[in-house]
């Protein structure tokens, strides 16, 4: 164990976060996400039994979100909704980055399903939660931490 660290960060979890560079994108999946086949050549990692909102509240507690880009946040949209609509999951997760200050409303984008796919098919890793809500999906694009320039 580690003082400060969430303890659903698991060993495996905090190598595959610490090994992502800037602009390196991680998939959060709900437990029906097609993680395996559209992960095939990344890492895969399970938290059963871990909701959706627990396991990003983990995930950001340790990972930068990119501040060089206007939306880090990506979230599966739910399919035939009107445009702006948010699942209550999908609102009490970008609220908690909210109250956090992990980012803001307009820094979370809602991407198609299939669109969804396509990005994911490009991301580092794939977490697959116990998430049981479908639509539970989120996508985050690593930033750095920084130091001021030196003179």
């Amino acid at each position: 164990m580690l003082k400060n660290i969430d303890p659903l960060l698991s060993p495996e979890l905090l190598k595959v976060l610490c090994e992502m560079g800037h602009g390196d994108e991680i998939v959060l999946a709900d437990a029906n996400f097609t993680a395996s086949s559209l992960g095939s050549g990344k890492p895969v990692l399970r938290l059963p039994g871990v909701g959706m909102r627990e396991a990003c509240a983990a995930v950001l507690s340790v990972f930068p979100l990119d501040a060089a880009v206007v939306q880090p946040v990506a979230f599966m949209q739910v399919s035939g909704t009107p445009e702006g609509h948010r699942s209550a999951l999908q609102r009490d997760v970008i609220g908690q980055m909210v109250s956090r200050a992990d980012a803001t409303h307009a820094q979370c984008e809602p991407v198609e399903r299939f669109a969804f796919y396509e990005r994911v098919r490009g991301a580092y890793a794939i977490v697959q939660t116990g998430e049981l809500q479908p639509y539970a999906n989120f996508l985050f694009k690593k930033g750095v931490i920084t130091q001021d320039l030196l003179p």
